[in-house]
């Protein structure tokens, strides 16, 4: 059900994080993948692209994704090391906008995550070369089984040097929150001396 309270800056925690850890709790009570964002990110000219992340987990240091380092967002990333998020929750008439600077995971907690995904899930992202042209789906699902008959047991491949993670640290946060007279909550939070600054936008 869509949250029709407005969003006060009275009512809101003064910690960003905190404030999206609370969003986030109702979202996921709602959604079957509340960790689902859009991640944007642009070339080195400018060229801006966006598809769909999961976002696995988040601190103060930051918000977690994973990646083939070499795919179209890994070259840009590398290229341009700057993205955004953003988080839509449809039933709750909510959305939630970050960006920042995004850098490599370190390669020991890429490698600890890597171990807890599923054998399918280990196997594709060691023979998929993401964003590359592939001749066919069979050519793919071939590459797949090769690798898994060489798998022992339910070890599976480990981590190739070209998949792992990325945590982009939010510069600025901005909460939405929809009204149905169109005159949508938007507040913003941005570091102002090393505090955030809560500052209400303009639907």
């Amino acid at each position: 059900m869509r949250h029709t309270r407005p969003l006060l800056e009275s009512e809101v925690s003064t910690d960003p994080l905190e404030q999206f850890g609370a969003w986030f709790a109702q979202a996921a009570a709602a959604l079957e993948q509340p960790e689902a964002a859009a991640l944007a990110t642009a070339s080195e000219e400018g060229r801006p692209s966006v598809r769909m992340v999961l976002v696995k987990s988040w601190s103060q240091q930051g918000f977690v994704f994973y990646s083939n380092y070499e795919s179209r967002k890994g070259k840009e990333l590398a290229a341009n090391p700057y993205g955004a998020l953003a988080f839509y929750w449809a039933p709750l008439g909510r959305q939630v906008r970050l960006e920042g600077p995004v850098s490599k995971l370190d390669p020991a907690a890429s490698d600890a995550y890597f171990a807890t995904r599923p054998l399918g899930a280990r196997v594709s992202a060691a023979v998929s070369r993401q964003s590359q042209p592939v001749a066919s789906r069979e050519a793919l699902q071939s590459a797949a089984r090769a690798l898994l008959s060489q798998a022992s047991g339910d070890h599976g491949p480990s981590r190739p040097p070209w998949w792992g993670g990325y945590v982009l640290r939010p510069e600025t946060y901005e909460f939405w929150q929809h009204r149905e007279d169109r005159l949508h909550d938007r507040l913003a939070y941005r570091h102002d001396g090393g505090a955030w600054r809560i500052q209400r936008l303009q639907p």
